[in-house]
Protein backbone atom coordinates (compact mmCIF):
# COMPACT_ATOMS: atom_id res chain seq x y z
CA UNK A 1 0.00 0.00 0.00
CA UNK A 2 0.81 3.60 -0.82
CA UNK A 3 0.40 5.29 3.14
CA UNK A 4 0.75 8.84 4.38
CA UNK A 5 0.93 9.22 7.82
CA UNK A 6 0.53 12.95 9.04
CA UNK A 7 2.57 14.27 11.25
CA UNK A 8 0.21 17.43 12.92
CA UNK A 9 0.08 20.05 16.28
CA UNK A 10 -3.46 20.99 16.92
CA UNK A 11 -4.42 24.44 17.70
CA UNK A 12 -5.73 23.17 21.16
CA UNK A 13 -8.81 23.10 21.35
CA UNK A 14 -9.61 24.86 18.64
CA UNK A 15 -10.51 21.83 15.67
CA UNK A 16 -11.94 24.34 13.26
CA UNK A 17 -8.60 25.94 13.07
CA UNK A 18 -6.98 22.67 13.35
CA UNK A 19 -8.83 21.47 10.60
CA UNK A 20 -7.90 24.82 7.92
CA UNK A 21 -4.11 24.33 8.88
CA UNK A 22 -4.09 20.55 8.18
CA UNK A 23 -4.69 21.10 4.21
CA UNK A 24 -1.43 21.59 3.14
CA UNK A 25 0.04 18.40 4.47
CA UNK A 26 -3.29 16.62 3.26
CA UNK A 27 -2.48 18.30 -0.06
CA UNK A 28 0.79 17.07 -0.22
CA UNK A 29 -0.77 13.75 0.72
CA UNK A 30 -2.86 13.83 -2.55
CA UNK A 31 -0.79 14.69 -4.91
CA UNK A 32 1.56 11.63 -3.87
CA UNK A 33 -1.60 9.47 -4.79
CA UNK A 34 -1.63 7.38 -1.88
CA UNK A 35 -4.28 4.61 -0.87
CA UNK A 36 -4.34 5.70 2.94
CA UNK A 37 -3.71 8.52 4.53
CA UNK A 38 -3.06 8.40 9.08
CA UNK A 39 -3.53 11.59 10.88
CA UNK A 40 -3.02 11.65 14.83
CA UNK A 41 -5.00 10.75 17.76
CA UNK A 42 -7.33 13.71 18.73
CA UNK A 43 -5.93 14.94 15.69
CA UNK A 44 -7.29 18.48 16.08
CA UNK A 45 -8.00 19.21 19.89
CA UNK A 46 -5.29 18.30 21.33
CA UNK A 47 -4.78 15.84 23.93
CA UNK A 48 -4.82 16.63 27.55
CA UNK A 49 -7.69 17.83 28.92
CA UNK A 50 -8.85 17.11 32.63
CA UNK A 51 -12.23 15.85 32.62
CA UNK A 52 -15.56 15.44 30.88
CA UNK A 53 -16.35 19.12 31.47
CA UNK A 54 -13.35 20.07 30.21
CA UNK A 55 -13.28 18.04 26.86
CA UNK A 56 -17.04 18.75 26.50
CA UNK A 57 -17.08 21.74 24.13
CA UNK A 58 -14.74 19.68 21.69
CA UNK A 59 -16.12 16.18 21.57
CA UNK A 60 -18.53 15.12 18.85
CA UNK A 61 -20.68 12.76 17.75
CA UNK A 62 -19.51 10.45 14.96
CA UNK A 63 -21.72 12.08 11.78
CA UNK A 64 -19.97 15.33 13.21
CA UNK A 65 -17.71 18.09 11.88
CA UNK A 66 -14.75 16.02 11.53
CA UNK A 67 -16.57 13.36 9.97
CA UNK A 68 -18.27 15.75 7.43
CA UNK A 69 -13.91 17.27 6.84
CA UNK A 70 -12.65 13.20 6.60
CA UNK A 71 -15.50 12.33 3.64
CA UNK A 72 -14.42 15.31 1.85
CA UNK A 73 -10.72 14.71 2.13
CA UNK A 74 -11.26 11.09 1.57
CA UNK A 75 -12.75 11.91 -1.55
CA UNK A 76 -10.40 14.46 -2.91
CA UNK A 77 -7.76 12.02 -2.03
CA UNK A 78 -9.49 8.99 -3.28
CA UNK A 79 -8.18 7.00 -0.23
CA UNK A 80 -9.13 5.51 2.70
CA UNK A 81 -8.68 8.01 5.97
CA UNK A 82 -7.99 7.30 9.53
CA UNK A 83 -8.11 10.56 11.66
CA UNK A 84 -8.45 10.81 15.46
CA UNK A 85 -11.45 12.63 17.59
CA UNK A 86 -12.31 12.76 20.76
CA UNK A 87 -16.15 10.79 20.14
CA UNK A 88 -19.64 11.50 22.39
CA UNK A 89 -22.34 9.17 21.99
CA UNK A 90 -25.21 9.79 24.41
CA UNK A 91 -23.77 9.87 27.85
CA UNK A 92 -20.55 8.51 27.25
CA UNK A 93 -17.15 10.00 25.79
CA UNK A 94 -14.43 7.82 23.73
CA UNK A 95 -11.20 8.59 22.54
CA UNK A 96 -12.09 6.96 18.94
CA UNK A 97 -10.48 7.33 15.16
CA UNK A 98 -12.81 7.64 12.18
CA UNK A 99 -12.29 5.04 9.31
CA UNK A 100 -13.66 6.61 6.18
CA UNK A 101 -13.50 4.81 2.25
CA UNK A 102 -12.65 6.48 -0.83
CA UNK A 103 -16.12 7.51 -1.13
CA UNK A 104 -16.29 9.37 1.74
CA UNK A 105 -17.93 6.80 3.99
CA UNK A 106 -17.86 6.12 7.17
CA UNK A 107 -16.29 2.30 7.24
CA UNK A 108 -16.30 2.07 10.76
CA UNK A 109 -15.35 4.13 14.45
CA UNK A 110 -12.96 2.34 16.24
CA UNK A 111 -12.68 3.55 20.13
CA UNK A 112 -9.65 2.98 21.66
CA UNK A 113 -9.14 -0.10 24.13
CA UNK A 114 -6.75 0.39 26.19
CA UNK A 115 -6.55 3.58 27.64
CA UNK A 116 -3.56 5.76 28.70
CA UNK A 117 -3.67 7.51 32.07
CA UNK A 118 -4.36 10.75 30.59
CA UNK A 119 -7.78 9.36 28.95
CA UNK A 120 -9.05 7.69 32.24
CA UNK A 121 -10.09 11.63 33.07
CA UNK A 122 -12.91 11.50 30.90
CA UNK A 123 -13.12 8.62 28.13
CA UNK A 124 -14.58 5.19 28.69
CA UNK A 125 -12.37 2.47 27.51
CA UNK A 126 -13.72 1.20 23.80
CA UNK A 127 -16.10 -1.14 23.08
CA UNK A 128 -16.15 -1.30 19.06
CA UNK A 129 -13.76 -4.21 18.80
CA UNK A 130 -11.59 -4.54 15.78
CA UNK A 131 -12.06 -4.64 12.34
CA UNK A 132 -9.90 -5.72 9.34
CA UNK A 133 -10.26 -3.50 5.76
CA UNK A 134 -10.02 -4.96 2.01
CA UNK A 135 -8.46 -2.34 0.21
CA UNK A 136 -7.58 -2.74 -3.68
CA UNK A 137 -4.03 -1.80 -1.97
CA UNK A 138 -4.11 -4.10 0.64
CA UNK A 139 -5.14 -4.73 4.08
CA UNK A 140 -4.59 -2.40 7.12
CA UNK A 141 -6.86 -2.45 10.76
CA UNK A 142 -6.51 0.31 13.05
CA UNK A 143 -5.38 1.11 16.76
CA UNK A 144 -4.58 4.07 18.90
CA UNK A 145 -1.66 4.71 20.93
CA UNK A 146 -1.89 2.67 24.12
CA UNK A 147 -3.65 -0.21 21.98
CA UNK A 148 0.17 -1.15 20.68
CA UNK A 149 1.28 -2.26 24.05
CA UNK A 150 -2.35 -4.81 24.20
CA UNK A 151 -1.17 -8.06 23.79
CA UNK A 152 -5.09 -8.61 22.77
CA UNK A 153 -5.22 -6.18 19.96
CA UNK A 154 -1.38 -7.78 18.74
CA UNK A 155 -2.57 -10.95 18.72
CA UNK A 156 -5.59 -10.40 16.54
CA UNK A 157 -3.21 -8.20 14.37
CA UNK A 158 -0.89 -11.45 13.68
CA UNK A 159 -4.04 -13.43 13.21
CA UNK A 160 -5.47 -11.25 10.48
CA UNK A 161 -2.44 -11.11 8.72
CA UNK A 162 -2.52 -7.31 7.96
CA UNK A 163 -0.14 -5.28 5.69
CA UNK A 164 -0.44 -2.20 7.38
CA UNK A 165 -1.50 -1.25 11.30
CA UNK A 166 -2.51 2.51 10.94
CA UNK A 167 -1.46 4.59 14.56
CA UNK A 168 -2.92 7.49 15.24
CA UNK A 169 -0.89 8.60 18.46
CA UNK A 170 -0.38 11.10 20.54
CA UNK A 171 3.11 9.67 22.26
CA UNK A 172 4.77 11.43 25.28
CA UNK A 173 8.15 11.89 25.23
CA UNK A 174 10.13 9.74 27.39
CA UNK A 175 13.80 10.06 26.89
CA UNK A 176 13.23 6.73 24.72
CA UNK A 177 13.67 5.71 21.46
CA UNK A 178 10.29 5.57 20.11
CA UNK A 179 11.26 3.55 16.88
CA UNK A 180 12.82 0.99 18.45
CA UNK A 181 10.11 0.48 21.06
CA UNK A 182 7.44 0.52 17.75
CA UNK A 183 9.68 -1.95 16.19
CA UNK A 184 9.33 -4.03 19.50
CA UNK A 185 5.94 -4.45 19.60
CA UNK A 186 4.97 -4.95 15.81
CA UNK A 187 7.51 -6.98 13.97
CA UNK A 188 5.70 -9.70 15.23
CA UNK A 189 2.49 -9.75 13.28
CA UNK A 190 4.36 -8.68 10.01
CA UNK A 191 2.27 -5.85 9.25
CA UNK A 192 3.59 -2.54 8.75
CA UNK A 193 3.65 0.11 10.92
CA UNK A 194 2.06 3.95 9.99
CA UNK A 195 2.48 5.92 13.07
CA UNK A 196 0.86 9.73 13.10
CA UNK A 197 1.94 11.38 16.12
CA UNK A 198 1.55 15.09 17.06
CA UNK A 199 4.93 16.86 18.72
CA UNK A 200 6.01 20.08 21.36
CA UNK A 201 4.48 20.79 24.53
CA UNK A 202 1.07 20.98 25.58
CA UNK A 203 -0.27 21.63 29.22
CA UNK A 204 2.84 21.04 30.69
CA UNK A 205 3.39 17.51 28.77
CA UNK A 206 5.84 16.95 25.92
CA UNK A 207 4.80 15.03 22.87
CA UNK A 208 7.97 13.03 20.61
CA UNK A 209 6.87 13.81 17.22
CA UNK A 210 9.18 10.85 15.13
CA UNK A 211 5.98 9.71 13.14
CA UNK A 212 7.44 7.21 11.10
CA UNK A 213 6.29 4.79 8.69
CA UNK A 214 7.74 0.96 8.77
CA UNK A 215 8.16 -2.12 7.30
CA UNK A 216 9.17 -5.41 8.51
CA UNK A 217 10.81 -3.20 11.92
CA UNK A 218 12.73 -1.53 9.42
CA UNK A 219 12.36 2.23 9.08
CA UNK A 220 11.33 3.43 5.10
CA UNK A 221 10.11 7.08 6.42
CA UNK A 222 10.92 9.20 9.51
CA UNK A 223 9.52 12.88 10.53
CA UNK A 224 11.87 15.27 12.62
CA UNK A 225 11.22 15.36 16.43
CA UNK A 226 9.64 18.97 15.83
CA UNK A 227 6.87 20.48 13.65
CA UNK A 228 4.48 19.35 11.26
CA UNK A 229 5.32 16.64 8.46
CA UNK A 230 3.63 14.27 6.00
CA UNK A 231 5.26 11.17 5.35
CA UNK A 232 4.50 9.24 1.85
CA UNK A 233 6.14 5.93 1.56
CA UNK A 234 5.13 1.62 0.01
CA UNK A 235 4.42 -0.35 3.19
CA UNK A 236 3.82 -3.75 2.78
CA UNK A 237 3.55 -6.78 5.00
CA UNK A 238 6.99 -8.67 5.85
CA UNK A 239 6.18 -11.92 7.30
CA UNK A 240 9.97 -12.89 6.59
CA UNK A 241 10.88 -10.62 9.62
CA UNK A 242 8.58 -11.97 12.32
CA UNK A 243 10.43 -12.32 15.22
CA UNK A 244 7.94 -13.59 17.76
CA UNK A 245 5.40 -16.34 17.56
CA UNK A 246 2.31 -14.75 18.60
CA UNK A 247 0.41 -17.47 18.33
Amino acid sequence: MRVAAVQFKATYADPNASRARVEAKMAQARASGVDLIVLPEMAFTGYVFSGPDDIDAVAEPVDGPTFAWASAQARLARAWLVVGFPERHADRLFNSALVVNPAGELAFCYRKTLLFEADWAWATPGDSGYRRFETDAGTFAVGICMDLNDPRFLLWAWRQRLDVLAFPTNWIEEGLDVHAYWRERTQGCGAGLAAANTWGPERGVEFSGRSALMEGGELVAVARRRGDACLVANVTRRPDRIDADLG
